[in-house]
């Protein structure tokens, strides 16, 4: 191993520091992008603006073999953060707590191990350094503005507090879920609370529409299809004495089979209309579609399965979490373009980076640095 693997390590850590000091949201990553950049010019990698605040690396270009891409999210949530550490973040209400900083500082190791091996690429590497992962749509909008041109496959990968350091998840088939909101007015006639009788109740309906939309994942969707449904919101501010004139509810749904999205739209909206309506009550209903299931393609994720067994060891395969898992991911978006996958990666030790992801007590495990910088490494055919 070259004697400057250390020191890419430890300035990676410092770079993953700095950035969980200074977060930034989606389409707003102004200096997270700035400092990226920066940090490619110091290390002699040609780079390009892509989607304005995403940036795309290149090693190799004109390398004959496959060309690879590899991909890390740059932005951070609109959290309070927590956690006390030395290097909390000093934006109140935001935080990365969701460990984009730890896959951005990856990619940039990775991307100093690849320089210094630059001659040996079978194939070109693309590093993508994405924006708006949460929830704007950034995978989008790189694919629009041409990040996928000219790439064969693309990986990807997420740390998960869930699995243990050592673990990690990679399947055939879906790996996330999709996603989409749905959003309920109940229209009904205000009064007096008590002369109920003169009033059409939209809190009431309000309360059956919510019982009545559980019955969706129970009863009427197969159990082979994992399928979630979660009323979040009820928005019926009023006082004591007053029933209100209107009502919201609004919540999340989660699939992992795209053909269903229509179908639980249906059911929704069909749901929603016929409870309100028993009770006098009249409905508006918008479905909001998001991100698509995560669906791994068969041949690169067996190859990042016999990356992932080598560098973590033959107990590698985590078996205390089911997939597809729930939450939702755009790098679905670069997968129903071109062939390639996505794995979760444990972190957890003992009671230490076991807070889930979207926590204010979130905190990313430093070790995966050189243990991911290792595996991206592997993945386009460079040892470490």
């Amino acid at each position: 191993m070259s004697a400057r693997w250390p020191s890419i390590i430890e300035q990676a850590t410092a770079l993953r520091h700095a950035i969980h000091q200074q977060p930034e949201l989606s389409w707003q990553e102004e200096n997270t992008a700035a400092t990226i950049r920066a940090e490619l010019d110091k290390l002699d990698i040609p780079w390009r603006v892509c989607a304005r605040l995403g940036t795309i690396a290149t090693l190799a270009p004109n390398a004959p073999g496959k060309h690879i891409a590899l991909r890390a999210d740059i932005d951070a949530l609109p959290i309070k953060e927590c956690t006390d550490l030395p290097y909390s973040s000093t934006i109140d209400g935001c935080m990365h707590a969701c460990g984009h900083d730890g896959h951005t500082a990856t990619l940039w190791a990775t991307a100093a191990w690849l320089k210094i091996h630059e001659k040996k690429l079978a194939g070109p590497v693309s590093l993508l350094f994405q924006p708006a992962e949460e929830g704007a749509h950034g995978a989008k909008k790189m694919v629009e503005d041409g990040a996928l041109k000219g790439v064969d496959e693309i990986y990807g990968w997420h740390n998960w507090p869930a699995l243990s350091f050592g673990q990690a998840v990679c399947p055939d088939g879906p790996v996330m879920s999709g996603n989409g909101t749905f959003h309920i007015e109940l229209h009904g006639k205000g009064g007096h609370a008590s002369q109920p009788e003169a009033c059409l109740d939209p809190v009431l309906a309000a309360a059956a529409v919510t019982l009545n939309l559980q019955q969706i994942v129970s009863r009427r969707m197969a159990p082979q299809s994992p399928t979630v449904i979660s009323v979040t919101s009820i928005d019926a501010v009023s006082s004591p004495t007053v029933i209100p004139n209107t009502t919201k509810v609004e919540g999340s749904i989660r699939l992992t089979d795209p053909t269903l999205g229509d179908q639980i739209s249906a059911l929704i909206t069909q749901i929603a209309t016929d409870t309100a309506s028993s009770y006098g009550v009249e409905t508006t209903v918008l479905i909001k579609p998001c991100y698509e299931a995560t669906i791994n393609h068969a041949g690169p994720a067996q190859h990042y399965r016999e990356i992932l067994a080598a560098e973590l060891g033959d107990q590698w395969q985590g078996t205390n979490i089911a997939v597809p898992i729930m939450a939702s991911e755009d790098f679905s978006y670069y997968l129903n373009e071109i062939p390639g996958a996505y794995a979760l990666i444990g972190m957890g030790q003992e009671e230490q980076f076991c807070s889930p992801c979207h926590s204010p007590n979130y905190e990313f495990n430093d070790k995966l640095i050189p243990s991911m910088v290792r595996v991206f490494s592997q993945i386009v055919g460079i040892e470490c």
